[in-house]
């Protein structure tokens, strides 16, 4: 290994010199110019070309990141992931630059960003370390990378969202031309102070303080009776739903038991450290191990691996596509994230288990195609309360009068700064203090928008005379673990946390929950509520106080205790759909508010469009109509009542050219019967991407039934669901076996006759052949053929998805 080495001057050099040989390429920095983004564009170019995993992480501080670095970045280098930290506002200062090769590590840490001055001539100092392959220090740095690069405040930098940052960036500038200023004076660079604001560092937690049977509780048996029903009928991968404090962990190591070898993918260090420990507590007799930035326990019969570091390609590169015969993915509706897609996507077990307790589509991700369609088991907390696995809880929608329609809203979330100005005063503070005390039980938690905040509410409490403490990412783990012992013992009346106690940790006695933030993710939400509802002795009932104020979703949250119903009348009538010795009590301000939001901001045309927007701004393009559904949380059906279409959608979000709006009126009445045709089943539709199969040019020319029945009948007969859902027990054995004149007769009778029998003029079947009924101009083909595509796979998968919920 060569030595640590000081670097003063010319850093540059180093960097094109590890950049000759590198494998993996991570760099995050606190800004970048052109100017410095120009004397490394060759050099990463050339490694892009060797194959090399690049991922570069800027920072979007003071918004002195030049746009046209980015743009550089992304123009030249399209193989590299560049994203972009979203600082709110607060500091963001890491230079640090991470090379892999075949042999060696190499970790570069100092003062220099990626600019001509701080990596040429400019006063900066760096340490270079070289490490061996495996070098704890270097899998530290690059885990950490990972944590910061898949941040929900990081944005993938795009055509799109590039867009977004530069007119960000001129706003900005306009005050105070920062960027600008520098690069006429050399970029001699400024070195910010800190305010405080650090990232979640990895917490451990290793010993849990409640212990759990061995033996499979009421609901763990019911959902592995439902995933060896899964098995017996040839699916090889499930997604089970069951609510926080069902045994979600202890259900996998049951399941465990029919496999060899197993994986077992978390994002949080602690719930790898807490199901291992679940794990060996079921199986004393397997060697258990893990796989994060200082383990590496390959040889292990059941392995916790952290995502940050096996998402990683050099590590995933260790382990053979059927390593492992289980995978368990935990927090399953975090599994759309890249990190979990590239680990899924490497994998090819025996099966693929994943566990959640947030129903998937709440929160702007479908899990659906993941799991071909297997939903073996929805146990959400209504259900289990009332099968009295959960206790019962007495909700308390009280009124907020702050107006968050005055404060900013960036990215994901409100501005701190501005949740600070009107959370952060005594007078807010004495009314919770208030609602709580008229509320509660013997012991709350308390969910708060930030580490302010939540020490702010805490030192009020204190001096009211009751026993509060606040914890937040960076409190001592000791501190939590004694903090969360003295809740659960009674010597502890509330704990003020942010974001701390959402998955992975539970309490059994909290009896109250406190809720003082905007509730900005549904599927936050529902975790949070499941940290009140565990059964504990002494403990019959839940009470849950609520702020509610016109923040963004307000009128979104009823979909938690009614999620069929989110309408103002649904608000009113939510108690009456409750589980037993359940009760919801809403301030007359509260029913208000929500009536009043629904009808002022929830247009349906509007909601449609907003959620297109942002879909189009993450993905960089215009996203297919598949991707509107699994993407965001709207009821897609909608697009259909609202536009007639989802190009009608596209074209009214100005995103149609000139071609492509002659196009859509041209061929409306065909875009149109593709939409809205009737499907009991999915034939139709079966068919149709059968016959797209042709191409462009003859895709909607005539067809005999002989010449799609290999086609027809191997997509339906491909994926077990799809043949359990289509066809009866006894068309399953006339269709056994692919019988050509069977299945063509089949199409003949359904879909092709019916069809036809239903579209005067625009789909025909004569004479045994089956055609669309117009012509297309050769400038059209192409696009009407994908248009075409689009509708008929969003429709597949649509329907698929809908029977098999119906199923379970």
């Amino acid at each position: 290994m060569t030595e640590i080495r000081f670097i003063t001057q010319n850093l540059v050099s180093n960097l094109e010199q590890q950049l000759e040989q590198a494998t993996t390429v991570y760099w995050i920095t606190a800004f970048a110019m052109k100017s410095g983004v120009d004397l490394v564009l060759p050099s990463l170019v050339d490694a892009a070309k060797r194959g090399a995993d690049i991922k570069l992480l800027v920072g979007d501080y003071l918004s002195i990141t030049q746009p046209e670095a980015l743009r550089r970045l992304i123009d030249a280098v399209p193989e590299a992931e560049v994203r972009i930290y979203q600082s709110h506002g607060l500091s963001f200062h890491p230079k640090a630059y991470l090379f892999r090769n075949t042999t060696e590590n190499t970790l570069i840490v100092g003062s220099s960003n990626l600019s001509k001055s701080a990596l040429t001539n400019g006063i900066e100092w760096s340490l270079s370390v070289p490490t061996p392959l495996e070098e704890p220090l270097f899998e530290e740095a690059a885990t950490e990378f990972m944590r910061l690069f898949y941040h929900p405040q990081t944005l993938p930098m795009n055509s799109e969202t590039f867009l977004l940052y530069e007119a960000k960036y001129n706003e900005n500038n306009k005050a105070m031309p920062l960027s600008s200023l520098w690069a006429n004076q050399d970029e001699i660079e400024v070195m910010f102070g800190t305010d405080g604001t650090d990232h979640e560092p990895v917490l451990i937690e290793t010993n849990e303080i409640y212990s759990t049977d061995v033996t499979p509780r009421p609901a763990q048996e019911l959902a592995l009776k439902a995933l060896e029903e899964s098995m017996e009928e040839e699916y090889d991968k499930a997604l089970a739903v069951m609510a926080t404090g069902l045994g979600k962990t202890y259900l996998a190591a049951f399941f465990a038991e029919r496999f060899k070898r197993v994986l077992f993918v978390a994002h949080r260090e602690e719930i790898l450290y807490q199901a291992r420990d679940s794990f060996q507590h079921v199986h004393n007799s397997k060697k258990t191990g893990l796989y994060n930035a200082t383990n590496k326990d390959i040889e292990a019969d059941f392995l916790f691996a952290s995502v940050a570091t096996l998402s990683q390609e050099h590590h995933l590169a260790k382990f053979q596509s059927e390593e492992f015969d289980l995978i368990v993915v935990d927090e399953f509706h975090h599994a759309t994230a890249p990190s979990y897609m590239r680990i899924i996507n490497h994998f090819k077990p025996r099966f693929l288990l994943g566990i959640t307790a947030t129903p998937h589509r709440l929160d702007n991700s479908d899990v659906f195609g993941i799991c071909d369609g297997n939903v073996a088991i929805t146990i959400n907390f209504l259900d289990a309360i009332q099968k009295q696995w959960l206790a019962p809880f007495k909700y308390f929608g009280v009124y907020d009068d702050t107006d968050y329609s005055q404060l900013r809203w960036v990215g994901t979330g409100y501005a701190e700064e501005d949740l600070a100005r009107v959370q952060l005063h005594e007078s807010m503070a004495e009314m919770i203090f208030s609602e709580w005390q008229s509320k509660k039980q013997t012991r709350t938690i308390g969910f708060c928008s930030s580490v302010r905040q939540a020490q702010f509410l805490a030192n009020y409490f204190k001096q009211q005379g009751i026993h509060a403490i606040s914890l937040d990412a960076k409190s001592d783990p000791d501190v939590r673990k004694s903090a969360r012992q003295k809740l659960n013992d009674g010597e502890l009346e509330i704990i003020f946390t942010v974001d701390l106690f959402n998955e992975g940790v539970d309490i059994p006695k909290v009896d109250t929950l406190l809720f003082v933030r905007p509730t900005e993710s549904l599927a936050v939400f529902t975790q949070q509520i499941g940290r009140g509802l565990r059964l504990a002795d002494g403990k019959d009932h839940c009470v849950i106080i609520d702020l509610i104020g016109n923040y963004r979703n307000a009128d979104l949250k009823w979909r938690v205790f009614s999620p069929e119903d989110s309408t103002a009348k649904g608000v009113a009538n939510i108690a009456d759909a409750l589980p037993m010795d359940c009760e919801i009590h809403l301030d007359t301000q509260v029913v208000d508010l929500v009536q009043h939001m629904i009808r002022k901001y929830r247009k349906p045309k509007d909601v449609l469009l907003s959620h297109y927007y942002e879909l189009k701004a993450d993905l960089g393009r215009r996203p297919t109509y598949l991707e509107f559904h699994l993407q965001t949380p709207v009821d897609t059906l909608s697009i259909r009542r609202e536009f007639g279409s989802y190009f009608n959608l596209i074209q009214e979000a100005g995103d149609l050219s000139t071609h492509e709006e002659r196009i859509l009126r041209d061929y409306q009445a065909w875009l149109v019967e593709v939409e809205k045709t009737s499907m009991t089943k999915s034939y139709k539709m079966t068919l149709l991407h059968c016959m797209l199969q042709r191409g462009p040019s003859e895709w909607y020319k005539p067809i005999l039934a002989e010449e799609v029945a290999q086609c027809f009948y191997e997509f339906l007969w491909g994926k077990k669901f799809r043949r359990d859902i289509d066809f009866t027990p006894a068309q399953q054995i006339k269709f056994s076996r692919f019988d050509q004149q069977k299945v063509a007769k089949h199409v003949e009778d359904n879909p092709m006759k019916f069809w036809s029998g239903k579209v005067d003029g625009l789909v025909r079947f004569e004479n045994k052949e089956f055609w669309f009924d117009f012509d297309v101009a050769a400038e059209d083909q192409e696009i009407l053929f994908q248009w075409t595509k689009e509708i008929c796979e969003f429709r597949l998968h649509w329907y698929f998805e809908r029977k098999a919920k119906r199923l379970n």
